[in-house]
């Protein structure tokens, strides 16, 4: 498993990465996530979640290390796994090659926020050490996991 740069040359199969149906009321889709990556180039960081030749999930960052709010400083912005594909460890691969980079970049914390609700992702952060901060930032709540 690997995160590589979403290009020309995969931005059409990474756009066909879909959530399951109940799922799409917790995530934008990839499409307009790299929209915002594209209005947002210096604080954006997108990349499609690969399995040999298989793109199975995308992910993006949004790395603004001087945000006046702490959360959005390294902040996990999107996670989307395909549908076919949950519960195969894609999800946590790519939390923690995100961890990674972090680290890499000296970076203390990775923050994430998510809509609640039931079928919601938020099971699925705990699970992987994101400790509820108390926080609601635009209607969602806000985790953090330390580096």
């Amino acid at each position: 498993m690997r995160l590589e740069l979403v290009t020309k040359d995969n931005v059409h199969k990474v756009c066909k990465v879909k959530v399951h149906p109940h799922q799409e009321v917790f995530v934008a889709p990839v499409a307009k996530s790299l929209a915002e990556a594209y209005v947002y180039p210096d604080a954006a960081w997108p990349r499609a979640i690969v399995d040999g030749d298989r793109i199975v999930g995308f992910v993006m960052v949004a790395i603004q290390p001087d945000d006046p709010i702490e959360a959005y400083r390294f902040c996990l912005w999107r996670l989307i796994i395909d549908a076919d594909e949950q519960g195969k460890g894609y999800g946590r691969f790519a939390v923690q090659a995100v961890a990674e980079e972090g680290r890499r970049r000296g970076i203390g914390q990775l923050h994430s926020t998510w809509h609640p609700g039931d079928g919601g992702p938020e099971e699925f952060y705990v699970r992987l050490g994101f400790v509820l901060t108390g926080e609601v930032l635009d209607d969602e709540t806000v985790g953090v996991l330390q580096l």
